[in-house]
């Protein structure tokens, strides 16, 4: 491929870089979650397994959950599943770790079990932005304008619409109760119990529609002549 820019070959052996820490430049944004990390009490912010047990199958330290969980968090990757991909081939999160690869099942009980102290996380994160002063100390002022939402009358409910709604469908089970007998297909009140719009405020006219073609269907059945009129 004469004239494009090449690739090196993969079975090139290189010595270059010697260590890991040389592909994380130093502005980029996990040394400062490594370094935020290591200064938290865990133990104190209520993480579970901050003492390892004495005895059992050792296990991953809660700031390495911890890390890949921020990593994850900033980077817009939720799925525990996901976060096990990024662990085994992520450089950054290589980093963070120390090569350390969790399985997506450790990494969603750890978010799982340890909720409170991620919260605790949180909060000692916006008291270093404050004590940073990273916070401005504005104030923002607004008018008391209302606008318009996009959204349809039809659309929007409240409690007084919900109680009319369960009312409503409730004389419409025992509308078609009553009128179990004629087709249902036909039957305005059906489309309310559904639901459906074109009975959703008319009830008392619905059911009167509904009634006046019963006695026309009942009066065509007794009488087929006066209904081919």
């Amino acid at each position: 491929m004469k004239r494009f820019i090449e690739g090196e070959d993969r079975s090139q052996v290189t010595l270059l870089p010697e260590c890991l820490d040389d592909f994380i430049a130093e502005d980029n944004p996990v040394r400062v979650v490594d370094a935020f990390v290591e200064e938290l009490d865990l133990q104190g912010l209520g993480f579970d397994g901050a003492q390892p047990a004495e005895t059992g199958r050792p296990s991953y330290h809660p700031a390495v959950l911890l890390k890949i969980y921020i990593y994850g968090y900033l980077n817009q990757v939720q799925p525990s599943r996901r976060l096990e991909r990024e662990a085994q081939r992520n450089v950054e999160l290589m980093w963070l770790t120390g090569r350390l690869a969790p399985d997506f099942k450790t990494i969603a009980d750890f978010r799982h079990d340890n909720g409170a102290g991620i919260r605790n996380v949180c909060r000692r994160f916006v008291m270093l932005c404050r004590e940073l002063k990273l916070f401005s100390q504005a104030a923002v002022a607004v008018d008391s304008s209302k606008f318009k939402a996009v959204n349809s009358r039809d659309r929007n409910f409240t409690p007084g619409k919900v109680d009319k709604r369960k009312q409503q469908l409730e004389e419409s089970t025992s509308a078609i109760c009553r009128h179990s007998t004629r087709p249902i297909a036909r039957c305005r009140c059906w489309s309310l119990a559904l639901g459906m719009r074109n009975c959703r405020t008319n009830w008392p006219r619905s059911a009167s529609r509904c009634d006046a073609w019963t006695r026309r269907r009942t009066a065509s059945r007794t009488n087929p002549t006066s209904s081919s009129r």
